[in-house]
């Protein structure tokens, strides 16, 4: 008999598998693309991956050198981070799940719901107009330099020894991860606010890494045929960051493993508070307009 997790890891292959498809299929009906990644998109994708392997995040930092760089239209920057970082992430899940034992029924219910969440928001944000865009990257990017400023400080819950959750402290993690699912799609990134919410539920703070990366392995293909079907990305800037970010994940997940991140989280910080600033002050100017 098959089990749960080798069934759950056939599932993941099969939406992999789906979105591939469905983006080339997108591409191929295009007049023309825009060329392969040079060099910069493709260091971004390997840097912004291995740092997420090993639990900075990817959102925040990708954001930031788009904005920064002006290399993605801002009401592009959502889609084209789901749809670049999609197949990195999957291969994340692939690696945590089969080296961090979870409770598949937990571990299950909570990516059902942050796809179910990000289904729902990427469809919204992806028809948002411009000023909107930037108005919630905005606010998403102050929410990120507000986790890691709290993970350096220690600021997060202890969070207690448990691999499984039951009764209403299972409703609160479904819930609570499809409301993270949902805000992922616009750029808050999830790692950060799921690490808090396992932590708050009482489980061990290990079981994070299978929970956030395989909700994101689910989730994100499914954000991604959103943002595909209504072309709100930039199909260059979303290949250099899959390229760099399958070897990159590998890399950190098999060779680095561990590193010292506080310097690297308060270098986000800066970064991150700059660029949302940047974001919030371009809507502003553009509501004046």
């Amino acid at each position: 008999m098959i089990s749960a997790k080798l069934a759950l890891f056939l599932v993941l292959g099969v939406f992999g598998i789906v979105f591939v498809v469905y983006w080339f299929l997108t591409e191929r009906r295009k007049s023309a693309g825009n060329g392969l990644p040079n060099a910069v998109e493709f260091i971004l994708g390997f840097v912004t991956n291995f740092f997420d392997t090993l639990g900075i995040g990817s959102f925040a930092p990708t954001t930031s050198v788009f904005k920064l760089r002006r290399m993605v239209p801002d009401e592009h920057i959502p889609g084209t981070m789901n749809i670049g970082h999609c197949l990195p992430s999957m291969t994340q899940a692939f690696i945590f799940i089969a080296i961090i034992q979870v409770d598949m029924t937990t571990l299950i219910l909570m990516i059902v719901a942050a796809v179910a969440g990000a289904w729902l928001g990427a469809g919204i944000v992806a028809g948002w107009p411009r000023r909107k865009v930037q108005i919630g990257m905005g606010f998403a990017l102050l929410a990120a330099a507000t986790l890691f400023t709290m993970t350096n400080l220690e600021l997060f819950p202890a969070g207690g020894n448990t691999l499984d959750l039951q009764g209403p402290r299972l409703w609160g993690g479904i819930i609570g991860n499809f409301a993270l699912g949902a805000l992922m799609t616009i750029g808050i990134g999830l790692y950060g606010p799921c690490m808090i919410l396992v932590a708050l539920l009482g489980m061990d703070p290990k079981a994070a890494f299978p929970i956030m990366m395989g909700a994101c392995a689910f989730l994100m293909p499914v954000a991604s045929i959103q943002f595909l079907r209504k072309g709100a990305y930039e199909q260059r800037q979303a290949l250099g960051l899959l390229l760099g970010g399958i070897p990159a994940v590998l890399l950190a997940a098999y060779v680095v493993k561990e590193l010292p991140l506080t310097y690297v989280r308060w270098l986000v910080v800066l970064v991150v508070l700059y660029t949302a600033g940047t974001m919030l002050r371009s809507a502003f100017s553009e509501s004046k307009a």
